[in-house]
């Protein structure tokens, strides 16, 4: 289980076929993977995976053909930047919101334009995700926890505050980006008890 506030900016180091899977090296500056354990779970992007391998300031996982095909993990080629979060342990803060490292679905950055300080990020959702987001809301971006400041059928918007930009990749997204989506978990349980004539 994560947070969403994502605590480094890493750096895919290397990406290594393996039958249809990838062995995925990714690169820390801040993180102190001193506290990481081989099979323990770091947010890589979003996506929840296992940590098979440590080597000093950089640790490995294996990336399933799914998890390929369903995320943007695809995307990534030696010397992109990744966010990273390590799992939630007992007594760390809960910022944020939980988050499962479970991507629903890959959304496109649609819209990017300057509100005050911050960037405003409009994002077209899956159609069958849009039930699932809802104004003041929240939603996981790439591994980000962020408020949904407005909704219209598809597409949300958020606001990217300087901090959040300067501290993770989002500072960075243009308009047709792909990026992982994680709905909020209490929405969709909620969703879930409503009757099928009630459902959108």
């Amino acid at each position: 289980m994560f947070t969403g506030i994502v605590q480094d900016i890493g750096e895919a180091r290397s990406l290594e076929p393996r039958g249809g899977d990838v062995r995925l090296t990714v690169a820390c500056r801040r993180l102190d993977l001193s506290r990481v354990q081989l099979g323990d779970s770091i947010c890589v992007q979003g996506c929840c995976l296992t940590v098979t391998e440590r080597m000093g300031q950089a640790f490995a996982a294996d990336v399933s053909r799914e998890t390929l095909s369903l995320t943007t993990l695809g995307d990534l080629v030696a010397g992109s930047p990744v966010n990273l979060e390590p799992a939630l342990r007992a007594g760390d803060p809960l910022g944020g919101h939980l988050v499962s490292g479970h991507v629903d679905g890959v959304a496109r950055v649609v819209a990017a334009s300057e509100e005050a300080r911050s960037v405003r990020l409009k994002i077209e959702v899956p159609a069958e995700l849009a039930r699932y987001i809802a104004r003041k809301g929240s939603v996981a971006v790439d591994g980000v926890s962020l408020t949904i400041n407005e909704v219209a059928d598809t597409v949300f918007g958020v606001n990217i505050i300087p901090h959040t930009q300067a501290v993770t990749t989002l500072g960075k997204l243009a308009v047709g980006a792909r990026v992982n989506l994680e709905v909020d978990q209490v929405a969709r349980y909620l969703a879930s008890l409503l009757p099928p004539s009630l459902q959108r």
